[in-house]
């Protein structure tokens, strides 16, 4: 039996050693073996490189420390604290947590937050990866109106809570009532940032029309990176329109989705400007969100150790969003 009729012996040159596969004698092999190993090993600590890299360092350390872990610590020691204004601080351990759970406005601040978060994101995000699908048909031709939907999130919030300001006035100079009153339906105005019924709806409104830039730039990126010869596969299989889109591009378009929601989200919580602006988080407090509770019992109502409490509430909130989200995006950069 030769070497053609026996399957197996066309495979045994797998097993030969490198110096029979390469032509190189035994010692050279051996050589080239010793080095291999030795470059794939670690490489080894240099102790005097230590203080000159903990020196570069240094700069980042310093500001991280006085710009956040020191303001920190000062915000957890103040949550234990009982201080009202100019009044001498008083220990009271976990009384301002455990008032902070008992309170009426706390409890709705929560609620309503919960309510913003959740319907801003979906808003924005929603809206976004919508726009970014219709785009992504023609990248070139919707350049224009990319741009001039991306520019209203470069706008300040505080700009944005002027402009929708002037929309929802309660009287006729305000824009949507006089669109009301100008096609016939002047019985549906309404005082909507007057009203507890619609002032929230308002604000969610105004935020996401602003916020819908990112989530749109974020899903049309991630509708680039979708390969042509896969595009082109799915045409030639007969996807069109609305089918190429729903089968194909959002799928595939799903990553930047996660990342705008995610950026989104964690924006929404720390929304301050808009709500102060428009609403100032009345009426009757119905659209005081965490952020705004923590602002009106540190800086109008001078209780600093019960502000402190509720924004430790706020970073907690943040952490179990973002905590998450960052694990995520690691394990899927490894």
């Amino acid at each position: 039996m030769n070497e053609h009729d026996n399957p197996s012996a066309q495979f045994t040159g797998i097993g030969r050693s490198a110096s029979q596969v390469c032509g190189l004698p035994a010692q050279t092999a051996g050589t080239v073996g010793n080095t291999a190993r030795a470059t794939a090993r670690k490489p080894t600590v240099r102790w005097d490189e230590i203080p000159a890299a903990y020196l570069l360092i240094a700069p980042v350390l310093l500001l991280f420390g006085l710009s956040v872990a020191y303001p920190l610590i000062e915000t957890i020691r103040l949550s234990f604290l009982d201080i009202r204004g100019l009044g001498a601080a008083h220990y009271i351990g976990f009384g301002n947590y455990r008032t902070l759970f008992h309170d009426i406005n706390f409890g709705r601040a929560l609620s309503t937050t919960l309510i913003w978060t959740v319907s801003t994101t979906a808003l924005s995000v929603g809206i976004g990866w919508i726009l970014a699908l219709l785009c992504s048909l023609a990248p070139k031709a919707t350049l224009v109106p990319r741009v001039l939907i991306f520019s209203a999130y470069g706008i300040s919030e505080t700009v944005t809570g002027f402009i929708w300001l002037g929309i929802f006035r309660p009287d006729s100079a305000g824009l949507l009532n006089a669109g009301l009153e100008a096609v016939g339906l002047a019985g549906s105005t309404h005082a909507w940032l007057g009203d507890q019924s619609t002032a929230l709806g308002a604000l969610v409104v105004a935020y996401s029309w602003a916020q819908v830039g990112l989530p749109l730039m974020l899903c049309f990126a991630a509708t680039q990176t979708i390969p042509a010869a896969i595009l082109e596969a799915a045409y030639i299989d007969g996807a069109r329109g609305v089918s190429l889109l729903r089968h194909i591009v959002m799928p595939l378009s799903l990553s930047g989705v996660r990342t705008a929601t995610f950026l989104t989200l964690l924006g929404s919580l720390r929304a301050f400007d808009t709500i102060f602006v428009m609403t100032n988080g009345g009426p009757v407090r119905s659209t005081e969100t965490l952020g705004f509770f923590m602002y009106r019992e540190s800086m109008t109502q001078f209780k600093l150790g019960y502000g402190a409490a509720a924004t430790l509430i706020l970073l907690i909130a943040v952490l179990i969003v973002s905590i998450p989200a960052i694990a995520r995006c690691t394990a899927e950069a490894k």
